[in-house]
């Protein structure tokens, strides 16, 4: 009894450990972003068992590249306070234990999407964890790009979602591949901007940190913000969506625009996090808007 007392929590303890290495929840973004490439493309639909293994291949994958990342990134995590009680620079998980869970986790949901949908849609999950672990990763270490860089594996998870309905990728697609693009530079400045002295204290030449004045990330918001505008009103003008989806894009898009500017003129904490909630926010609404439009 009182060793089962004792495993019990230690059990649970780890099972923690291995969903913060997923990031389960950071990633039901990425499902959510999936779902919706999966309801507007244009095909014949799956079926609810096999859009639930879409979904969850997608969680699987996007939580192995997680794991991969914490793997190489570990020594960085350790330096900075946001990160450093994470699994493995705590030490709570090793390396290789990373690793094995990384890499069957991504078996497991690269298989799962390809028997769900198609071939395509497991290749564009498999591209996003590959241009996201070999490409994204490293180039944070070199150079304030990289967050140019990791926003095409972050604009993939839609293009899954039409891959696996349609088994092609039209340009319709790739709108709404712009669309979370461009939405996801505000969003990371913004955080790069409230954490930009643990960025520096761990090496990473983020915007903020080799420009601290703030002028270049503040100007850089508002140029993407600005640019997301008139793309997220593209699929009404591409008859994808109708007058409310187009009503509600605008809404949204002029008031995060309005949050962009004025964290561009203050470059407040304050404010930097205010871009940060509202894209959190922006989004989710966007997808349902447009779901919504295209069902009704």
């Amino acid at each position: 009894m009182r060793t089962e007392a004792v495993s019990l929590p230690q059990t649970q303890a780890r099972s923690r450990d291995y969903a913060a290495l997923a990031k389960i929840r950071l990633n039901l973004l990425v499902v959510a972003s999936t779902l919706a490439g999966y309801a507007m493309g244009d095909g014949e639909p799956l079926g609810l068992v096999r859009v639930a293994g879409l979904l969850l291949g997608t969680l699987l994958v996007a939580g192995g590249a997680s794991a991969f990342n914490q793997v190489i990134e570990r020594d960085l995590d350790a330096l900075m306070r946001r990160t450093r009680n994470r699994p493995l620079p705590a030490q709570r998980l090793q390396p290789l234990e990373g690793l094995l869970f990384g890499a069957a986790m991504t078996l497991a949901g690269v298989l799962l999407i390809v028997g769900s949908a198609n071939l395509l849609a497991g290749g564009v999950a498999l591209t996003t964890l590959v241009t996201y672990v070999a490409l994204y990763t490293p180039l944070k270490r070199k150079t304030s790009f990289a967050t140019v860089i990791g926003a095409i594996p972050g604009a993939l998870p839609p293009i899954i979602g039409w891959a696996a309905v349609a088994n092609e990728l039209p340009i319709k697609a790739w709108v709404l591949f712009g669309i979370m693009f461009l939405w996801q530079l505000p969003h990371f400045l913004a955080i790069a901007w409230m954490y930009r002295d643990d960025y520096g204290r761990a090496g990473f030449p983020m915007l903020p940190v080799i420009e601290p004045d703030g002028r270049s990330t503040g100007r850089q918001a508002v140029v993407y913000a600005a640019a997301l505008l008139p793309l997220s009103l593209a699929p009404t003008l591409m008859h994808m969506t109708g007058n409310w989806y187009f009503a509600g894009a605008l809404t949204l898009g002029v008031a995060f625009l309005w949050l962009a500017i004025r964290f561009a003129r203050t470059r407040e904490v304050r404010d930097a996090r205010r871009v940060f909630f509202g894209s959190i926010l922006y989004l989710p609404v966007l997808w349902i808007l447009m779901i919504a439009d295209k069902l009704g």
